[in-house]
């Protein structure tokens, strides 16, 4: 646990394993925690397939004939498990965001506590990196990321600070950017350095649009009845998921009846957001922000119809 403190781990694992017998997978491999628990669940038939773009996650991997860990981000999701002939699972886990060991390595520039280049990257191996989204996007671009990903009211004023800064020099380091915002009340930086970071992050590894692609190929290899748990941590995630699981779309409206009803293609195991209880976000300060979101894919009828009260 102590390369990551996996959030919700009993709760999010009952919620997944309902065949023991199943294929399940992990899209947020980690540490291995999530993954380890589904095993203690699964019978010497049942499969695990577990995913992370993080180099440093292969050194977690699972000594056991039911598990494999797949070296690829989650958004090729469908295509990787085809190649092991996979097309249907009884159950998706995500935990989404950054992990503790990707914060604590001060290098990886993750963390608004240490002063370290400019980086970001979940994958070290692409070319994108906070570094060059500081030093080479437009100014327009900039605000965009401010305004959309770190729901910053500043968003203009910041990317225009960026650019006349970086006029003169390079913004290199975690702490060179920080400097930048000396305007910031010392009472609110810790939040808004905090939105920043997040900003650049979801922009460097495209956070969003990644899940978008996770969580529609989810759909198509989840069996009937088959269930997705996604445990998020701030409220742009959070919102696509729930979208998502309510009416299959990330924004708009689906087509309804007459009636007003529309087909659905998930269920909610339940209603509201599954949070931590005191004790874990007392134990593990990331739980906080935590929340946690079942699906279970509705089956079809024998024309073709989703079923179910709609």
């Amino acid at each position: 646990m102590s390369y990551h403190n996996p959030v919700l781990l009993k709760k999010s694992v009952d919620d997944l394993v309902t065949n023991p017998d199943g294929i399940y997978v992990d899209v947020t491999f980690g540490g291995g925690g999530h993954s380890k628990e589904i095993l203690k669940k699964l019978s010497e038939k049942g499969k695990l397939f577990s995913f992370d773009q993080d180099l440093d996650a292969l050194k977690n991997t699972i000594d056991d004939a039911r598990f494999t860990l797949i070296n690829q981000n989650f958004r090729f999701l469908e295509n990787s498990l085809l190649m092991y002939g996979i097309s249907q699972v009884d159950g998706i886990l995500a935990d989404l965001g950054v992990s503790s060991h990707q914060f604590d390595e001060a290098e990886r520039g993750f963390s608004t506590r240490s002063d370290a280049p400019l980086d970001m990257r979940m994958n070290v191996l692409q070319h994108l990196d906070a570094k060059k989204v500081i030093n080479e996007y437009e100014e327009e671009q900039l605000a965009d990321i401010f305004y959309h990903y770190g729901e910053l009211r500043e968003a203009r004023k910041l990317a225009r600070e960026i650019v006349h800064q970086r006029k003169n020099k390079e913004i290199k380091t975690t702490e060179d950017l920080k400097k930048l915002f000396s305007f910031i009340p010392p009472h609110k930086q810790n939040k808004f350095f905090a939105q920043v970071f997040q900003a650049v992050r979801i922009e460097v590894n495209q956070e969003l649009e990644v899940l978008k692609e996770m969580l529609l190929q989810s759909y198509k290899i989840l069996k009937p009845n088959g269930r997705l748990v996604v445990i998020s941590y701030h409220s742009l995630e959070d919102r696509l998921v729930k979208r998502f699981l309510k009416n299959g779309m990330f924004e708009g409206e689906p087509t309804r009846d007459i009636y007003g009803n529309f087909k659905k293609s998930f269920e909610l195991l339940q209603s509201k957001a599954i949070i931590p209880d005191d004790a874990e976000i007392e134990e593990n300060s990331r739980a906080r922000s935590a929340k946690m979101r079942v699906g279970i894919k509705v089956p079809l009828s024998p024309k073709g119809e989703k079923t179910g009260k709609f």
